[in-house]
């Protein structure tokens, strides 16, 4: 769970600068001067939505070290942190992939996760909570748990999901936000000339927040979820 709202965060803060980006740049205005239509919106969405979704995948292992607090364990310091490293190195063996890097964040609930953009470069960390709080077999069952998320490569197949998603979003949100900007300042000949207004902006960007709140019941549908407290 906690890798999710990390990747969702950052790929919601990415698609609001890369939505200001274009903005700035007159994208938008561009293409409907240029006479791009649907077509044309759909291939600006579907760059944007893939691209944030790309980019967050990415910046994943940095966003949940700066977010989480993770402290990555170069040189176990105790017993514990040695045990941990062991048990992840001996899960990474048996699934044919390389030795991810191992962390731990100060949370007092028992939760996992796993994350980074390639099976052979992960990250992943445990709370304090869940290694005070559960006994060594069910700590090693859980990061067996995440290192399959790794193996099976569950963060490049959820960021290409959201790409789909955010594609669509984004293209239905700058679609209801030209009709509405259209009908709250001064019509469609007036847009033509000035370009989308204030209204437009606003609308895209609280459509596009919105799916981002809805997105984990979305990506639930797909069963990209894992156990409840695991990550």
């Amino acid at each position: 769970m906690k890798r999710i709202a990390l990747f969702l965060a950052t790929n919601l803060a990415v698609l609001v600068l890369l939505s200001i980006v274009v903005r700035a740049l007159g994208l938008d205005v561009l293409l409907a001067q240029q006479g791009f239509g649907a077509d044309g919106l759909l291939v600006l969405a579907a760059v944007i939505g893939f691209g944030g979704a790309l980019i967050s995948l990415a910046m994943s292992k940095w966003t949940a070290k700066a977010m989480m607090g993770v402290r990555t364990i170069d040189r176990p310091e105790t017993g514990e942190q040695a045990w941990l490293l062991r048990t992840v190195a001996s899960h990474a063996e048996r699934a044919a992939i390389g030795m991810p890097e191992v962390g731990i964040f100060d949370a007092p609930e028992m939760n996992a996760f796993a994350t980074g953009a390639r099976r052979d470069s992960a990250l992943v960390a445990v709370s304090q909570g869940l290694l005070s709080g559960m006994s060594r077999a069910e700590a090693e069952a859980v990061l067996g748990h995440e290192i399959t998320h790794v193996a099976n490569g569950d963060m490049v197949t959820l960021a290409l999901i959201q790409g789909v998603l955010n594609t669509f979003v984004i293209f239905l949100a700058r679609a209801i936000g030209t009709v509405l900007d259209s009908a709250l300042g001064g019509g469609r000949d007036e847009q033509r000339r000035t370009g989308p207004g204030p209204f437009y902006f606003v609308i895209v960007i609280v459509l596009q927040a919105a799916h981002s709140a809805a997105l984990p019941a979305q990506l639930a549908a797909f069963g990209i979820f894992g156990s409840a407290g695991q990550g």
